[in-house]
């Protein structure tokens, strides 16, 4: 991508975790990108088309950072926590397409986090399969339950005292429990 494009998604994602996909406008994303609407619009049909493509940049460098192995779950929610809580503007970038994109509308076949849901629910069923993981959890059960218990210190307020490294301890003690490591 050029220069200009660069700056578009530079500036398209920070407006889009500032104020969410419905918040975020057009008009902010072009000043900062120091470019015009109708430029931004000949890259991307759309402000959800533009948001997709940020989230899907980001859906791989989550995946790229964090590195699912079914192998090891508990681990796995540590690396999240750990992402998040050091990217909490990638956190709420990723929580407003949940919360504006989620249910009720269907998703696009080449929706970035279908995809991502498709690819780990292979892995888990994989690992069911292989004997790895206990076969009677549903594999989209397993990962709800790991990545809310993962993020969830992510979403608390400044105000609740917080000690990383105790929640990171708490949060891999909580997945072991409910999917212990293969050893």
């Amino acid at each position: 991508m050029d220069s200009t494009g660069d700056r578009i998604v530079a500036a398209a994602t920070a407006e889009f975790s500032r104020h969410g996909i419905a918040g975020a406008r057009i008009e902010r994303i072009a000043k900062a990108a120091r470019t015009s609407k109708e430029r931004i619009y000949a890259y991307y049909r759309s402000k959800e088309a533009l948001y997709r493509h940020i989230l899907r940049q980001e859906l791989t460098a989550v995946a790229e950072a964090t590195r699912m192995d079914p192998t090891d779950l508990p681990e796995y929610a540590g690396r999240i926590h750990d992402y998040f809580t050091s990217h909490p503007d990638r956190y709420r970038l990723m929580t407003w397409g949940q919360m504006e994109l989620g249910p009720g509308e269907s998703p696009p076949d080449d929706d970035p986090i279908r995809e991502a849901t498709t690819y780990k629910l292979e892995k888990l069923r994989q690992a069911q399969k292989d004997g790895i993981l206990d076969a009677s959890w549903d594999p989209i059960d397993i990962l709800i339950f790991v990545n809310q218990i993962a993020m969830s210190w992510v979403a608390q307020p400044p105000h609740v005292p917080s000690d990383s490294q105790a929640r990171r301890a708490a949060i891999v003690t909580a997945v072991e429990r409910l999917f212990p490591a293969a050893h």
